[in-house]
């Protein structure tokens, strides 16, 4: 009785291409006259290289091919097809039993065998499982081109929708000293590097001032993929920012505290097979002391006044649901100049140098960067894709008083802003005859100075300059403001030789009364807002800019 083909695959078998790959004349025959009403076109191949070739030329919906031929055998033709086309519907027809043979059909994703000598009833059914594929195939490719132009429609609001989820990141994300310096106890430069691989990171970051003397330093790695990692992060990490802001308030920091609140809150949280690797660690700049618990983070980086490299190893185990007690070790950072924090995703990265991990050079690189911005160039050297989140918090020692420095005293007006870019320039020339590099430089000092003469000696608010340019008023506002203006502008310029670089450090300071240097973070991430514009190209054209606690006196650096 002749085996009877689905209705419904019968129809769909008319418009497809059937190539049959076979040595044997009669055998062709016999398949002609299977297939001759049943599918759209047949195209016959006399072994394994000529269907190879009619697979190439021809477009090709399903194959069924014989496995022992002459100059290229059946296994040799799909070895071959499926380095071009992983998915085909193949059936192979073969009269051994061969145990390697039909391993490697099925590594070779063979959907369907046939024995020797063929059936019509047989081909005929294996035929039809095929064409199942294809139909399903197709079915689901419909369903996807239906899901992506659903999506396609909806592409503005999934954008607005993960903006939301990344700005929500970075408000979770906190950081005291966004594009400040520390200037109380210590003068240095804290800078961080925050780049998720996708919107949900399962990296999380804070940085905190606690006072004059103690900074907080927090880095979360969720220690798995997804939603629930990034959930998990971004959870403690608000926590402890909440922890800290009410420490804050009656001004009773203590960190054994901070860390055991933030275990007993997250625990119930976290899945059973579920971890967060955490670094807490505490600044003392009075006391020349760092406190740190690390659970399952990388060691620290410290580099001290002989340039020397020091490990710090974690001291716990990864936080889950299980995890008992801990411990806070510390360390005496009277002769540290830098430090460096960071996720694993950071290490872990796959260099371009024989697959070597980048942990094989990060201490280098971070002995040979002055900044985070050398740090983050020389990563990007040796890692061509980043494969994880990648978070590090840069802190830099800042010791200029054994360096070159000028510096001068000018008064605030518009003639004293020519007089200040004209003995800024010169400085300039006599370092370097780099023109563009000298032209940037121009452009950040006189924004900076602009801003300290206007807003801070001044104490022009952006509302009423914004008001002034509209009525054609501002120049005429400066002038007449400046005549009553005693308050000086002080300018210092530092020439730091570090390793094979050298580096010109400008220090800018008023006597204004500053301002609040929290709303620098929303300059930066919002910058096509006027307000700041001139704050953001600094940065963009420098190597960073940093302003002190009360917002009068800012540094600019730039490498020469």
């Amino acid at each position: 009785m002749p085996y009877e083909v689905d209705s419904s695959v019968l129809e769909y078998l008319k418009s497809l291409t059937l190539l049959c790959v076979e040595d044997n004349k009669t055998t062709q025959l016999i398949y002609d006259s299977i297939f001759e009403d049943i599918v759209g076109e047949i195209i016959f191949a006399d072994n394994g290289e000529d269907g190879y070739k009619k697979f190439i030329e021809k477009n090709i919906n399903l194959i069924i091919s014989d496995y022992d031929m002459p100059i290229l055998n059946g296994i040799d033709m799909i070895e071959k097809i499926r380095k071009i086309d992983k998915d085909i519907p193949i059936i192979l027809v073969t009269a051994i039993q061969e145990i390697d043979v039909t391993v490697k059909a099925l590594q070779l994703n063979v959907n369907n065998f046939l024995a020797k000598p063929i059936k019509s009833n047989e081909v005929m059914k294996a035929i039809e499982n095929v064409s199942k594929i294809l139909i399903v195939e197709n079915y689901l490719k419909e369903q996807r081109e239906q899901k992506i132009k659903a999506l396609e429609d909806k592409d503005e609001y999934n954008t607005y929708q993960e903006d939301l989820a990344f700005d929500k990141e970075l408000n979770i994300v906190r950081n005291d000293f966004y594009y400040q310096m520390m200037d109380t106890k210590c003068h240095a430069l804290i800078d961080f590097f925050y780049k998720p691989l996708d919107v949900l990171s399962g990296d999380a970051y804070s940085v905190r001032k606690i006072n004059d003397n103690l900074t907080f330093y927090l880095i979360v790695d969720g220690m798995g993929k997804g939603l629930s990692a990034s959930l998990s992060s971004m959870l403690i990490t608000s926590f402890i920012n909440h922890t800290i802001n009410m420490m804050d308030k009656d001004n009773n920091f203590d960190l054994h505290r901070v860390i055991e609140s933030s275990l007993e809150y997250i625990k119930p949280i976290l899945l059973s097979e579920e971890a967060l690797a955490v670094d807490y660690i505490v600044i003392d700049c009075k006391k020349s002391k760092m406190h740190y618990a690390k659970f399952a983070m990388p060691t620290i980086i410290l580099q001290n006044n002989n340039n020397e490299i020091i490990k710090i190893k974690s001291n716990n185990q990864p936080i889950s649901k299980y995890i008992k007690d801990f411990q806070i070790s510390t360390y005496d950072t009277s002769n540290i100049t830098k430090f460096l924090f960071y996720s694993d995703g950071m290490v872990e990265n796959t260099t371009l140098f024989d697959s070597q991990i980048y942990s094989q050079y990060i201490e280098n690189d971070f002995l040979e960067s002055f900044t985070k911005e050398d740090m983050v160039a020389k990563f990007k050297e040796k890692n061509e894709t980043q494969e994880d989140d990648i978070t590090f918090i840069f802190i830099n020692m800042l010791q200029l008083h054994n360096d070159t420095q000028k510096a001068r005293v000018f008064q605030s007006s518009l003639d004293a802003l020519d007089e200040a870019n004209e003995w800024y320039a010169q400085i300039w020339d006599e370092i370097t005859t780099d023109v563009k590099q000298s032209y940037n430089a121009g452009v950040v000092f006189t924004e900076l100075f602009m801003n300290a003469f206007e807003h801070g000696n001044l104490g022009l608010d952006s509302d009423t300059k914004h008001r002034l340019l509209s009525e054609d008023k501002y120049i005429e506002t400066l002038i007449d403001m400046q005549k009553v203006c005693d308050k000086k502008i002080t300018v210092s310029v530092n020439i730091v030789d570090y390793f094979s670089e050298r580096y010109l450090i400008t220090r800018i300071e008023d006597e204004g009364d500053g301002f609040d240097t929290k709303i620098l973070g929303n300059i930066f991430k919002k910058n096509n807002s006027f307000n700041g514009r001139g704050v953001y190209i600094s940065k963009k054209s420098s190597m960073g800019i940093y302003y002190n606690s009360i917002g009068n006196s800012v540094l600019s650096l730039h490498k020469i």
